[in-house]
């Protein structure tokens, strides 16, 4: 079936059924925090590149890419950057700056799917506890990379990351995966899979299967961020 047009702050998104071979399933509607929360609570997100002629696009792959927490093992190389102290990780510290460093010009593409309505919309969500970033910061006390992601219960949805160095995304992609364990998440959110995603561990579960762990798990308590928010975090962990 084709994907079908929803309005402006819908009260649901249509079934799996609608959404294509690709995992389009509805456009139009819009990126308030609410329509956000209803769309990731379905196993739905946003992903287009915005012109006049473009309607937000809302997609939910077959099959979905994720990690689990649990069994994530750094690489060597990783290892070796995480003891080495190159590196201060804070968490929620600027949302705002991530954000914005994901949106930058990458030298491999030619634009970014993170508007200023994206910004908007994500930015609502982390005044309002759902969404978070976490930071790395070199020895000059710069911001060199981090990434950003919404947590429902005990689930993490993860959005994108920046890096300026080398292994300053990897470094922040370790310490979410350090935390997601501790609270016993079963799996983190990576939508699509990519080369940097599967060599970080990542793999792919049919969309049905994705869907059942997000039934269950958005249910649970989610984690308090403020017990980590407050702190500069060392890399060894």
């Amino acid at each position: 079936m084709p994907p079908l047009y929803i309005p402006p702050h819908p009260k649901r998104f249509p079934e799996m059924s609608h959404a294509d071979e690709d995992g389009l399933l509805a456009y139009g509607g819009d990126l308030s925090p609410q329509t956000l929360l209803l769309a990731y609570q379905n196993g739905i997100f946003p992903w287009y590149n915005e012109d006049e002629r473009t309607p937000i696009l809302w997609w939910s792959p077959e099959p979905r890419c994720v990690i689990n927490p649990q069994t994530f093992t750094a690489s060597r190389s990783l290892k070796k950057t995480l003891k080495s102290g190159r590196f201060t990780i804070t968490v929620d510290h600027c949302f705002q700056r991530v954000i914005q460093a994901c949106a930058a010009p990458r030298s491999y593409a030619d634009g970014t799917w993170i508007n200023h309505k994206i910004i908007n919309g994500y930015s609502e969500l982390h005044q309002q506890g759902y969404a978070h970033s976490i930071e790395t910061w070199n020895e000059q006390g710069q911001l060199v990379g981090g990434l950003y992601g919404l947590n429902l219960g005990q689930l993490f949805f993860g959005e994108s990351m920046f890096s300026t160095e080398t292994d300053a995304s990897k470094v922040a992609f370790a310490f979410l995966m350090h935390i997601c364990a501790s609270w016993n998440f079963p799996l983190v959110d990576c939508q699509l899979p990519n080369d940097h995603l599967m060599s970080l561990g990542a793999y792919t579960i049919t969309r049905d299967a994705f869907l059942t762990q997000l039934f269950e798990y958005q249910q649970r308590a989610a984690p308090d961020w403020r017990l980590i928010q407050a702190t500069k975090h060392s890399t060894i962990f």
